[in-house]
């Protein structure tokens, strides 16, 4: 069992280091709290390493530290050391070839999930009480589901992104790993700098995307019965509804039409206004990917992964067809979303098609299962509205989650509904 080995075994850590509290308040909302910073933050004194040695051997040391990890200092949390990423941010399975692979501690034969790998192994593993990441394209919700731990992408541009290699700004995020909710709502009021704690009481509906269950390799019902049994003992059958969420989405963006054409598969494969979603913002991701560090890449010609290199010489010889449509659609998609949930209604999803792979899948094995992924990671990657992956126990020995969706800029009303949904789901948990 993974859980039998030592903290060392895990792997998680990329250096390790530690940053005492900065607070001088005698009651610090993160006091005695330990916590890992992946190392896409800049820690003053220490290279950011990007997840690869060339980048690492090509830059000097961070000459000032973000300021997400000296809020987190501020507020009387200890600081123990950077994890492993995936190579340039650009992968969710959270394999790294120069640094080894964070061993997942749900299921060790399994990936840990990128790219903030080591952030969710060290908090899974109970190696740090919560950890940092970044999520652009699902790099903190998946690794979240894949280790049985809470993982928060908030709305995008509240949480400053200063001192954070960026991938793709239109979709950077700064996220968070906890393993229960409270300590996840207590980071994120730090982080989201909210004042009063918001009334989970007021939520009006929950909506479940039924297309999108559909989607999991796993029987949908696992998943969808546990969260909206919870959910009824605390607030009625009432305000639960359901949705196709891919058709909502094909009425209100009709631009997505250009994008249709490029994906294939049946409707059983997936969800045609969600895979071409998922095109969209891989096409934006590329371009600002190639802006950011193109020239960086074609000059050092840095040593990659497998899969990871083909991914990034793609992006840096990209074209850039169709971006301001691509940009156009992110205003588009959050309007429509905001409409749909109003102020107190949240959104129901699968975080991804299901359980863990396993280790060193074959690409193109894989290929169906990180196309789902990223049609279901694309709706809040491309609205920006923030989102919560919650475990949900684990189906057949392996881990599996859900994920809520609230309107952009209601954090705090999510953080505080996860926190009242516990105690209610975690006695529906599935258990196999």
């Amino acid at each position: 069992m993974a859980m039998s080995l030592s903290a060392s075994d895990y792997g998680a850590f990329m250096e390790k280091f530690t940053l005492l509290p900065h607070s001088s308040s005698h009651h610090p909302p993160l006091a005695s709290l330990t916590f890992a910073v992946k190392d896409i933050f800049d820690v003053e004194g220490h290279v950011t390493g990007f997840g690869n040695p060339d980048w690492a051997r090509t830059h000097s040391a961070a000459s000032a530290t973000a300021p997400a990890v000296l809020s987190m200092l501020e507020a009387g949390a200890t600081c123990v050391g950077k994890t492993v990423m995936d190579e340039m941010a650009y992968s969710i399975n959270g394999e790294n070839v120069h640094y080894g692979t964070p061993r997942n501690p749900c299921a060790a034969d399994r990936v840990p999930g990128g790219s903030s790998s080591g952030s969710a192994v060290a908090v899974g593993a109970t190696l740090a009480d919560f950890s940092l990441g970044t999520d652009t394209g699902g790099s903190v919700r998946v690794p979240a589901s894949y280790c049985g731990i809470y993982g928060f992408r908030p709305s995008h541009g509240l949480v400053s992104t200063s001192g954070v290699t960026p991938m793709a700004q239109s979709f950077d995020t700064v996220g968070w790993f906890a393993r229960d909710p409270v300590i996840l709502k207590k980071v994120g009021k730090v982080l989201l700098q909210l004042q009063d704690d918001h009334n989970a009481s007021k939520v009006d509906q929950l909506i479940v995307a039924e297309d999108c269950f559909d989607l999991v390799n796993i029987p949908p019902h696992q998943l969808k019965d546990v969260l909206t049994t919870s959910v009824e003992k605390l607030y009625g059958s009432q305000i639960i509804r359901y949705t196709n969420l891919g058709d909502f989405i094909e009425s209100k963006l009709p631009n997505l039409k250009i994008f249709m054409n490029t994906t294939s598969g049946s409707k059983k494969d997936n969800i045609p206004s969600l895979a071409a979603l998922s095109t969209a913002m891989r096409l934006l991701q590329r371009h600002e990917f190639k802006n950011n560090h193109g020239q960086w890449v074609e000059s050092v010609k840095p040593s990659l992964g497998p899969g990871l290199s083909e991914r990034v010489w793609e992006a840096v010889r990209s074209t850039d067809e169709n971006i301001g449509v691509c940009r156009s659609l992110r205003g588009e998609l959050r309007a429509a979303l905001d409409d749909l949930l109003g102020d107190s209604g949240i959104l129901a999803i699968p975080t991804v098609p299901g359980p863990p792979p396993e280790l060193q899948t074959d690409p193109t094995t894989l290929e169906s299962f990180r196309a789902k992924a990223f049609s279901l990671l694309s709706i809040s990657g491309v609205s920006g509205l923030c989102q919560v992956s919650i475990p949900l126990g684990t189906y057949e020995d392996l881990p599996v989650a859900v994920s809520l969706v609230t309107k952009h800029g209601s954090d705090g009303f999510l953080l505080s509904f996860v926190e009242t949904l516990h105690k209610s789901l975690k006695e529906e948990s599935i258990l196999s």
